[in-house]
This record gives structure tokens, sequence and C-alpha cells, in this order.
């Protein structure tokens, strides 16, 4: 048993990345990575600035620190800087995240009923 949770606690904490955590923890941060999962392509500063209410500046620097742990990418179309969520690796990093936690409680925990949190199905998500 010792072993299981040993290897178990490994899969997670090598999957669990404190500073994509740490910079998820800000909600300018988040209202930003809400605006670029929404958008219909690559946004400028400008465009998505208009989330959260701050200076162009401060929206650069978050976008910077975003970029910085891979949630974000970048590049120049002329004089202007369009940005991008990482949509496929962020889910990635959560997926696999999911995976080692579901799997590792599956091995090492005996499941309560009544702390079994289900998964959303589309039904339960409002889409409008």
């Amino acid at each position: 048993v010792a072993t299981i949770q040993k290897a178990c606690e490994t899969a997670i904490e090598t999957r669990l990345d404190a500073e994509l955590f740490k910079v998820l923890g800000d909600p300018t941060r988040l209202a930003l990575v809400v605006r670029l999962a929404t958008a219909s392509g690559p946004q400028t500063v400008t465009e998505v600035s208009g989330c959260c209410g701050t200076h162009l500046s401060g929206v650069s620097r978050h976008l910077a620190q975003l970029q910085r742990v891979g949630v974000v990418s970048s590049h120049k179309e002329g004089r202007e800087v369009l940005y991008r969520l990482n949509h496929e690796r962020l889910a990635r990093q959560f997926t696999e995240l999911v995976a080692a936690i579901s799997a590792c409680h599956e091995r090492c925990c005996q499941p309560d009923p009544q702390q079994t949190i289900p998964l959303m199905s589309d039904e339960e998500i409002d889409w409008t």
C-alpha cells in the first residue's frame, strides 16, 4: 500500500504545476483566459483588454505572465502582437492531472458514494 501511495503522490506532484496555478490564481488573468478561450481567433492587447478594466500596460504584463507558463502564445503581425490561448496544452495539463488524481483515488482510497462529485455532462452546462 505504501508503494502505491508513493507512486500516486509522485504521479500527482509531477502534474501539479505550482507556477501555473499561481498565475491562474489572479482574477484578471483568469478573465483574460476566459476572453481568449471564447475569442474567434488571436487577439491584440487592446481587443482582449475589454474583459478586465485594466490599463493596456497591465494587460500586457498579465499576458506576459500567462505566456511565461505556456497558457498563451503570441506572434507579431505588423506592428501588432496577437495572443491566443494554448487550448490544447492547457486542456492536456488539466486532463492529465485529473486522470492521475482519479486513478490514484481508485487505487488508494475507498470511494465514499456520498463524497463523489459527478462530472458535468453537456446537458448540465448552460451553453447559452
